[in-house]
């Protein structure tokens, strides 16, 4: 009965003058803006909860002696990113720079709800390094790089398309909840920074690759649960409103986005059991992370058959991108986060290219839309690769010229928990 009411009511006073919304409109209006803001909370609290989720993931697929040093890292990068972001990154990504680039700019232009949820995608790039450098990399060069990265490499970028008249928003690219601007920012940096500290002692040897198998996959299990879990905050919270144009709520985007995870984790199961002739667990796990950076990009721009598909053929894609970079490129990423945010964050961009849609009309390559929408997200594509590669590989020079990137043998040989933090996650054991 309400909802009729409210649809006959502002038809019955019409006669008003359409500048002035009537009382009932007025009503509406702020519900329906209460609820965003409530959405967008909730959405923000489910993406901090997500840090909970790289912790586990990043410490139980690495070994136990770094366990202390994994969870210090995941701390620092909340405490650091809230800091650094709401003092200078929100103003960079968003603010008018001519009230100056700090936080009063920041607060200014920003309601509190968008900026705490903004806050904790700044926080995701910055751990998203974390776990591809775990084992050997000194904690204070990692928080120095912490701080740049929250402060200036991920909000510049991010401002070129959500800043809403950035470069990459005039050519029409699109990136709903970043695939490439989140994920493979931090991907593309998690790559450099891997190469610059080297492997881990043990990882390489005569050419070969060795095995370092995580100590706890129960742990890292549950942290992708978590992480899945947190993720529709992270994509559902980016409609920015419950409701939205051409019927893509929030419920949709949380929908697409649960079954491009439930692809992804599939496709990789699949393809390990044929290739290994069992399926890998480590990889299954990381193809359902895999099949949830592929959708965030275009989770408001995906039917659930589309989001399916890009889901799966992300999950499939990281396994062999872990194997590329680890066999052909000798890179050590203790935990593949450069494949599961960098190599399908840029899938997930490109595929909205290939079968993306605009309401019910199709955009993509596959349906009707043509090359131009495929080449505007390749050159999105491209920039933020470039952009996160080469800042990062300045950052991490200067800091290797300076304060060194790499603890020494004897300190990783003993552990970071002890070396860099005097103190072991799990006293009474041994590391094996």
């Amino acid at each position: 009965m309400i909802p009729n009411i409210l649809t006959i009511l502002p038809s019955l006073i019409a006669v008003q003058d359409a500048a002035e919304p009537t009382e009932v409109e007025a009503a509406v209006a702020a519900i329906n803006g209460d609820m965003g803001m409530l959405w967008m909370l909730i959405s923000a609290i489910l993406v901090f909860f997500m840090q909970a989720g790289f912790t586990l993931v990043e410490t139980g697929m690495t070994r136990s002696k770094n366990a202390a040093n994994i969870a210090m890292k995941n701390l620092l990068d909340i405490c650091v990113g809230s800091l650094t972001y709401w003092l200078v990154g929100y103003s960079l990504m968003y603010g008018d720079t001519s009230n100056g680039w700090f936080f009063w700019s920041g607060l200014m232009q920003g309601e509190g709800a968008d900026l705490l949820f903004q806050t904790m995608f700044a926080a995701t790039a910055a751990t998203i390094v974390s776990g591809a450098i775990a084992g050997r990399t000194k904690y204070s060069t990692y928080a120095i790089f912490s701080i740049i990265m929250t402060a200036l490499i991920y909000p510049i970028a991010g401002g070129w398309q959500w800043q809403g008249s950035g470069w990459l928003t005039n050519l029409g690219f699109i990136d709903f909840a970043g695939s490439s601007i989140v994920h493979s920012v931090g991907g593309w940096a998690a790559l450099v920074a891997a190469y610059m500290v080297g492997p881990r002692i043990g990882k390489f040897v005569d050419g070969k690759v060795m095995s370092i198998p995580g100590h706890n996959q129960i742990l890292a299990t549950l942290g992708v649960f978590i992480l899945w879990l947190g993720w529709f905050g992270f994509n559902g919270g980016s409609q920015l409103a419950w409701g939205g144009a051409d019927a893509i709520g929030a419920s949709n985007v949380v929908l697409v986005t649960n079954l491009a995870a439930a692809a992804g984790g599939l496709g990789a199961l699949i393809t390990t059991w044929i290739w290994y002739g069992k399926p890998n667990l480590p990889q299954t796990l990381n193809g359902a992370l895999a099949g949830l950076v592929s959708i965030t990009a275009g989770c408001g721009n995906m039917s659930a058959v589309g989001a399916v598909f890009a889901g799966l053929i992300g999950g499939v894609i990281v396994v062999f991108s872990i194997e590329f970079i680890e066999k052909k490129l000798k890179i050590d990423d203790a935990i593949g986060a450069a494949s599961v945010h960098g190599v399908a964050g840029a899938w997930g961009t490109l595929v909205i290219g290939l079968w993306g849609i605009n309401g019910d009309e199709g955009i993509g390559l596959f349906n009707g839309g043509g090359f131009a929408q495929l080449g505007t997200q390749a050159i999105g594509v491209l920039a933020y690769a470039v952009w996160s590669v080469v800042l990062s590989f300045i950052v991490l020079k200067i800091l290797k010229s300076t304060m060194g990137l790499r603890v020494t043998k004897e300190e990783e040989t003993v552990g970071l928990d002890l070396s860099e933090h005097g103190e072991i996650a799990y006293p009474g054991k041994r590391e094996r």
